[in-house]
């Protein structure tokens, strides 16, 4: 993916290697700030205090550094699988992996392991990189799937993909809250993460039969008044489905049979766009977990009929809500309002939680943590649609709900 040394001359090696480490290191800052389409070669040369000829040196094409950053996150990704994989029963190994993971964001921030790129990005990269890294990344899931019991059918393999696809999302979701909490407070989040991951959010035995909510997709807001409605559903499928990149302005305009034209008339930019349909996205979460207050019953109930309501729209709708990983693509200042509204949303379904505990109607967990956790499970499940695609949409909605309600090894 990019330029070596000559052989023969280890010196040479070592300070090419510890060059080559520090521009890494710089770009992955930079995508995490900014998205690859924001990082720059001018960027990456200044922060290591390189000309941009010099970073060039390394790396041809500003493609062949982002391939390599996402390259080097997915290596660190494979040692702590396998370091979590050897350990000798599927509850073992799934702690395992998340204390790996808070181990290692705990050494990143006090500046003792070098940092790691969200992947989401992949889908920013052409072709052959971004082909590449995904079956990469997919190879990775597959080896967590294993973490837990061979599937005994398809449907339970349905269901072990699942559990493992949460798992794995909710570690790419930590940077999303973590910055909330100090590094001394890692270890506990660690143990209550776990804790929430292996039991779920309601007590054993507790029923769990989410009630559908009927909640029109049209947001209300002030805010989303200048986009029509199908243009923010073509918008966020293309987004979800194509990464930014992959979801140009011809493309959504395509899809609606309407000219460029019309697209600018109600958006002046593409990154406006996106922000519409965050807004609309966080809206339609925060009248869902309303109509679900409103609908009464205990706060479990409550709790399962948001969930559910939630589930459908990522796994069954049209419009489902949009994917996280297109915050990567705003500018940092709109990228902090979104964080803080999703960090609003997930302190409702908390204040949810903390009444259940009160009520005894849910588990004594810490509902901070667990808000997170159900946040993270909600907004990855539209990643699943190929794979519950052959399922009746209630028995992917129960399969995927009982994760969250009663934990990873629920029925094992």
């Amino acid at each position: 993916m990019d330029a070596r040394p000559e052989p023969g001359d280890d010196a040479t090696t070592q300070r090419f290697q510890q060059k080559r480490e520090r521009i890494l290191d710089a770009a992955t800052r930079l995508i995490n700030r900014h998205g690859v389409k924001g990082m720059t070669f001018v960027d990456v040369a200044e922060m290591v205090e390189l000309n941009t000829t010099s970073v060039t040196y390394y790396f041809k094409r500003k493609e062949l550094l982002a391939a390599a950053v996402l390259d080097r996150t997915i290596d660190r990704l494979e040692v702590l699988i396998r370091d979590a994989a050897a350990r000798p029963t599927p509850r073992a190994r799934m702690a395992r992996y998340v204390e790996a993971h808070l181990e290692l964001h705990a050494r990143i921030e006090l500046k003792q392991a070098r940092p790691i790129t969200v992947l989401s990005d992949i889908r920013a990269l052409g072709e052959p990189f971004r082909s590449e890294l995904t079956a990469r990344y997919v190879s990775a899931l597959r080896k967590v799937r294993e973490f837990f019991e061979p599937p005994r059918s398809d449907r339970d393999k349905i269901l072990r993909t699942i559990r493992a696809h949460i798992l794995v999302q909710n570690m790419f979701w930590l940077p999303g809250w973590l910055p909330l909490y100090s590094v001394s407070d890692y270890p506990r989040i660690s143990r209550r993460m776990i804790e929430v991951l292996e039991h779920g959010i309601a007590p054993a035995g507790a029923d769990w039969s989410p009630q559908l909510l009927q909640v029109s997709a049209q947001t209300e807001t002030h805010e989303s008044e200048g986009m029509p409605e199908n243009f923010a559903r073509a918008a966020t499928c293309l987004i979800n489905e194509k990464g930014y990149r992959g979801a140009s302005v011809e493309q959504i305009a395509s899809e609606l049979n309407v000219t460029k034209g019309s697209f600018y008339h109600h958006l002046e930019a593409k990154d406006e766009l996106v922000l519409e349909c965050f807004r609309r996205s966080h809206e339609r979460i925060w009248l869902i977990q309303r109509a679900a207050i409103d609908a009464g019953g205990s706060q479990l109930d409550q709790l399962a009929a948001a969930i559910g309501t939630l589930l459908d729209v990522q796994l069954c709708s049209e419009f489902p809500l949009l994917r996280t990983t297109a915050l990567q693509v705003l500018p940092s200042e709109w990228r902090t309002d979104m964080l803080e509204r999703s960090t609003r949303l997930a302190r409702r379904f908390a204040g949810m939680m903390i009444d259940g505990i009160s009520e005894g109607t849910v588990r004594t967990i810490d509902p901070l943590i667990a808000s997170q956790i159900v946040m993270g499970a909600l907004n990855s499940a539209y990643d699943l649609r190929g794979w519950v695609a052959p399922l009746p949409p209630g028995t992917a909605i129960d399969l995927y709900g009982s994760t969250v309600a009663h934990g990873l090894f629920a029925g094992s």
